[in-house]
């Protein structure tokens, strides 16, 4: 018995579903949606080639996946991504090795040279990718914070705020996100990584990011300082019980003051307060300023995965 493969099929809610269940299943400290996984397919830059592909057991049961895909905005030409997930209950069957080759077809006629894919810093995973060509490099962590029972720090009082600070949720710039957008930019070429990331197409960071129906934009936090965009978390959700940050940054000329601390803070009590009872995140291994304020917060390391490279034969 062998799994087939195919495309998933979007716009078919019932299809991203099972999508869903399989990447809980598979990676269950992340955070995913079926509208979530609708809207990513349907918004992906034509750059991106970014494809979806699912695994199905003989009896039509979706067992596994693949997001696959071209770094279209690294500065480096022939970047790539790749990504499997099998559900645990249904490994066996072949379903990662016939992702993972249809998925590096997929990249190399559009031009990959180099493809790198997150896997799980478990032996299994490990041998997995290793016996594929793929070789390790650096490392991230998954940090869970049990929102219910934590003890967080207080939010801060407006007049205990330093001077000139102000927390604003992320809604306060519904008529005009281009300050968002550009700390966003700023942040993300000074996030650690092997392939760098150029953020520079602000219609695309409006429908991909900031129009993502899993962005919830009342509990993303915003620190200005005299009235400029100097530190954010964005906040993601699952419309369920969970929550993750999607991104936090403090601009260059703010460093050093707190206000990433001070954004979350407010970020996390007002999840709590909608009812999230889980908060996720994840961090370089190498990014020490964040895994010491996610630590200060409470949240402990519930996983480990490794990015994993290989050189990719074009078509």
């Amino acid at each position: 018995m062998t799994a087939s493969i195919r495309d998933v099929r979007a716009g078919d809610p019932s299809d991203a579903a099972s999508v869903v269940r399989v990447l809980r299943a598979a990676l269950p400290f992340s955070i995913t949606s079926a509208e979530g996984l609708s809207f990513e397919l349907s918004c992906a830059h034509p750059a991106k080639h970014h494809r979806i592909l699912v695994a199905e057991s003989p009896d039509g049961r979706v067992i596994g996946a693949a997001r696959a895909g071209i770094a279209y905005d690294s500065p480096e030409p022939g970047q790539s991504y790749l990504t499997t997930y099998v559900d645990p209950a249904h490994r066996g069957l072949g379903a990662g090795r016939l992702l993972l080759r249809a998925a590096e077809e997929h990249l190399a006629a559009h031009g990959a040279v180099d493809t790198y894919a997150w896997v799980l810093d478990e032996p299994a995973h490990r041998a997995f990718a290793e016996r594929h060509g793929y070789r390790p490099r650096r490392s991230a962590h998954f940090l869970r914070l049990d929102l219910a029972a934590a003890t967080l720090p207080e939010p801060p009082r407006a007049g205990d705020l330093p001077a000139g600070v102000e927390l604003r949720p992320g809604s306060a710039f519904a008529a005009d996100p281009r300050p968002l957008f550009e700390a966003d930019a700023e942040a993300t070429r000074d996030e650690p990584g092997d392939v760098a990331a150029e953020l520079d197409d602000y219609e695309y960071w409006l429908a991909h990011f900031w129009n993502n129906p899993t962005l919830d934009k009342e509990l993303t936090t915003v620190a200005l300082v005299d009235g400029v965009v100097a530190s954010f978390t964005a906040v993601q959700t699952d419309g369920a019980t969970r929550c993750g940050s999607a991104m936090t940054g403090t601009l260059r000329a703010f460093r050093g003051r707190g206000l990433a601390k001070l954004a979350k803070t407010v970020a996390l009590h007002r999840a709590r307060a909608a009812g999230y009872t889980e908060a996720f995140t994840g961090n370089d291994a190498g990014n020490e300023p964040m895994l010491a304020i996610n630590t200060w917060f409470g949240y402990e390391i519930c996983a480990t995965e490794t990015r994993y490279t290989k050189k990719l034969e074009t078509l």
